[in-house]
């Protein structure tokens, strides 16, 4: 079973994508988790992901691409995919399409998490004294909420 979790940034995608990676023995697939790796080892593409993210604009579909295809290639993983954040753009859509027919596989469920920019405010405020996580900046998340 592969499945989709969209929703704003802070709505809890990443939260529900672990209970969710548990409950069915799958793999959480978080974009966000993906470009934060590029910044912590601070590859090339980490340096564009990081000027992208502190200007509140989303990474280019071909990096997120790149990154995403290595883990839905893996046979382990087959089936077994939660996606936290990805596509999130119609590019990427066709790109998972593409992937997912090549390997014989389907998305079984697509879910939104529909949450208030008040409880996203919220949220953002609290996740970043608890994780330290430096891409969130309020203005930033905002700037990503609208788009």
């Amino acid at each position: 079973m592969n499945i989709i979790l969209f929703g704003p940034p802070g709505a809890g995608k990443g939260t529900q994508a672990k209970y969710l990676a548990n409950k069915i023995d799958g793999f959480q697939i978080s974009t966000g988790d993906l470009l934060r790796e590029e910044i912590k080892k601070d590859t090339e593409i980490g340096k564009k992901i990081i000027k992208n993210m502190n200007d509140g604009k989303f990474v280019s579909d071909d990096i997120v691409n790149d990154l995403i295809q290595n883990i839905i290639l893996d046979p382990q993983k087959k089936s077994k995919l939660i996606f936290d954040g990805y596509p999130r753009s119609i590019s990427q859509a066709k790109n998972l399409e593409l992937l997912l027919k090549k390997l014989n596989q389907q998305i079984n469920f697509i879910f939104f998490l529909n949450v208030s920019k008040d409880t996203i405010i919220k949220r953002i405020e609290k996740r970043k004294i608890l994780e330290k996580r430096e891409d969130d900046d309020l203005d930033t998340i905002l700037k990503r909420y609208d788009t």
